[in-house]
């Protein structure tokens, strides 16, 4: 069964039909803003890919891909987990140049996820990636485009009221910057989680950056699969939630692996069987841009800047009944 959290007197501020509307109008001018400041170009994107091909994103290796046989290949094939590593290998495919990149919608199926107000077996995001340099490889560049897309957030929902001023929401365009690292060094008795929410309880907007190597304690952060991102210039951009009182989560990104990075990360992991795949052996040998990319929540981002509790009122999925009976009974509406 699902966790769910229904806040002390929620009632939604837009109704169904208003949500529906507002939601088709956040995701178009969000794309626009995206757009223009990461220089981003649409592109159509793979629901399904071949398992072979090790473009599937692993997330924290222990997820199950849903996987079914096709009948005129005699093969089978993955549903993504996400696009991290097939944006890349689409940059290099599609010859784009340096400074420019693409965006796609991505829909996928996790059916291992664990659903609660935040989480659904049924993910949307905005995937995007593109080409940088190895001058502009740095934590300088990471740190800029991270604000640049806490600009673009903040810029759609300025909008948003301007249509819906009954939109209460409100974020902090200001981003602090911490190590996951610092994060653990201010909170040592708290778990990963609770350092998010006792850190963006008092800064409201931050990008939490170094996820996936161990930490001093042993333990990491959280999960990060080692063949995409550099685990050294990565990280969560999470803003504070009012309505449900916690910190929350809207895009991971970070600068990609290159040669060096990549060839480490899969001996941390215990992952170098992952060699012998095509793209594995395309980017250990150099032949790869180098990249950085993340993924944006779509239903997340709708969830945020139109202050619904629960992701079911901003996405069509599938729930257990006890979920749906309590938000019935709680005036929450899942689509």
């Amino acid at each position: 069964m699902s966790r769910i959290i229904v806040p002390a007197g929620y009632r939604p501020t837009l109704g169904l039909y208003d949500t529906q509307t507002a939601i088709g109008m956040l995701k178009r001018i969000f794309e626009e803003k995206l757009c223009f400041v990461l220089n981003l170009k649409r592109v159509s994107a793979p629901l399904f890919v071949d398992p072979e091909t090790g473009l599937n994103d692993d997330l924290n290796g222990v997820e199950r891909p849903v996987r079914f046989d096709i009948k005129e290949t005699g093969r089978d094939a993955v549903v993504v987990h996400s696009l991290a590593k097939w944006k890349r290998m689409a940059l290099y495919t599609y010859g784009f140049s340096a400074g420019e990149g693409l965006y796609t919608d991505m829909n996928a199926i996790r059916r291992d996820e664990e659903m609660d107000n935040l989480h659904s077996v049924y993910t949307d995001q905005w995937d995007w990636e593109k080409i940088i340099t190895r001058e502009t490889r740095t934590l300088e560049y990471l740190k800029n485009t991270v604000k640049g897309e806490v600009g673009a957030i903040c810029d759609t929902l300025d909008m948003l009221k301007v249509r819906y001023p009954q939109i209460e929401v409100t974020l902090d365009r200001s981003v602090s910057f911490i190590t996951t690292q610092e994060l653990e060094d201010l909170y040592p008795d708290m778990t990963p989680k609770e350092r998010e929410n006792a850190y963006l309880k008092e800064h409201k907007t931050a990008f939490i950056m170094q996820i996936g190597d161990k930490l001093r304690s042993g333990i990491p952060h959280d999960g990060r699969a080692p063949d995409y991102d550099d685990w050294k210039l990565n990280g969560d951009i999470l803003f504070w939630n009012d309505i449900l009182g916690c910190a929350f989560e809207i895009s991971s990104m970070g600068i990609r692996v290159d040669e060096k990075s990549l060839d480490e990360q899969l001996h941390k992991a215990g992952a170098d069987d992952r060699r012998r795949y095509p793209f594995h052996r395309a980017l250990l040998a150099g032949e790869l841009p180098l990249t950085m990319g993340g993924g944006i929540g779509q239903s997340r981002l709708s969830m945020l800047l139109l202050g619904k509790a629960h992701i079911g009122e901003v996405q069509v999925s599938v729930w257990d009944d006890e979920t749906r009976r309590v938000c019935a009974e709680n005036g929450i509406v899942l689509l």
